[in-house]
């Protein structure tokens, strides 16, 4: 039986593929918490959005279970959230850097020039690839000098992680199109309330 289409698209623009990945469980802690990983076309569409390779449509070329790629995103979620913290990275669950390691052990998207001079990626699993540079992408984003600017959105019922790419390092919401502007008609409410 086919996987029931999903029409939400899912977000961008967390500043890396890693933040990204970790945004596809949103309103996480909250009771309306919302799954945008729930079936195995919905990995390989996230995979073909954010992704250098497409993955097969069919999926019979991957062997990466939904359950395992939630997992992923969890253990990196719990290991950003340690380097974050006052407590640091010894703070991270031991089994989620063991399974970070894992995925960023795996084989990435390899680069191939083509006769006209662009260059595509090709895996023979492009979902399992994907994700083992999403895991790379995780350990390099949590020691680098990056990490530092590593935010949570100010909107409480978001509070997703995002990269502050901002000049000043001062942003507070993951978008100003979403979260930003809610902020804003809010207070222009209360002032004018």
């Amino acid at each position: 039986m086919p996987d029931a289409v999903d029409s939400r698209t899912f977000r961008s623009g967390a500043g890396r593929i890693c933040l990204d990945f970790v945004r596809t469980l949103r309103y996480r802690g909250r009771p309306d918490v919302d799954e945008e990983l729930n079936t195995p076309s919905r990995l390989a569409e996230w995979v073909g959005l954010f992704g250098p390779c497409q993955p097969d449509s069919s999926l019979a070329a991957t062997d990466v279970s939904i359950d395992s790629a939630r997992r992923l995103r969890e253990a990196i979620y719990s290991l950003l959230v340690a380097v974050t913290s006052a407590a640091g990275a010894r703070s991270c669950p031991p089994r989620h850097r063991r399974l970070v390691n894992d995925w960023a052990a795996r084989e990435v998207p390899a680069p191939t020039l083509h006769p006209d001079g662009s260059v595509g990626y090709h895996a023979d699993d492009p979902v399992a690839a994907t994700l083992s540079a999403v895991a790379r992408d995780a350990l390099d984003l949590v020691s680098g000098q990056e990490l530092g600017r590593v935010r949570r959105c100010a909107n409480p019922d978001c509070n997703t992680l995002f990269l502050d790419t901002s000049r000043p390092g001062k942003r507070r919401w993951c978008s100003m199109a979403t979260c930003g502007n809610q902020a804003k008609k809010a207070n222009q409410r209360a002032r004018h309330g």
